[in-house]
């Protein structure tokens, strides 16, 4: 079983930085996909962005230059660097862990991220 916990939402205006952490919990493997994905109201949940345990990541266009995603094994936490922030970012970005052998997902809750002036 693994816990993931969210933090580092919260209002910003547009241009704006944040940096969202999750934080791993359980039984956690170092060779797990993480990944960060965002939900906004009435919309489909969209991958933002992913990082293997050898560090290779993949971002959304729509992000791809403005946001960087990192891994530390140690403090078996993942971040989203979140800079440049425009009003379209709104959205519950939420927090993804992928063990492929055996094949188990995670979920974090999810938190709340607002770009607006």
């Amino acid at each position: 079983q693994v816990q993931l916990a969210e933090s580092g939402g919260g209002l910003v205006q547009p241009g704006g930085s944040l940096r969202l952490s999750c934080a791993a919990s359980g039984s956690i493997s170092s060779v797990a996909i993480l990944a960060w994905h965002r939900q906004a109201p009435g919309k489909q949940r969209e991958l933002v962005a992913s990082i293997t345990a050898l560090g290779n990541t993949n971002y959304a266009d729509s992000v791809k230059g403005r946001f960087t995603i990192s891994r530390d094994n140690a403090k078996k936490t993942v971040y989203l660097q979140m800079n440049s922030l425009k009003p379209e970012d709104t959205a519950v970005y939420y927090c993804n862990y992928v063990r492929v052998i055996p094949r188990t997902e995670y979920w974090g809750q999810g938190t709340q991220v607002t770009v607006s002036s």
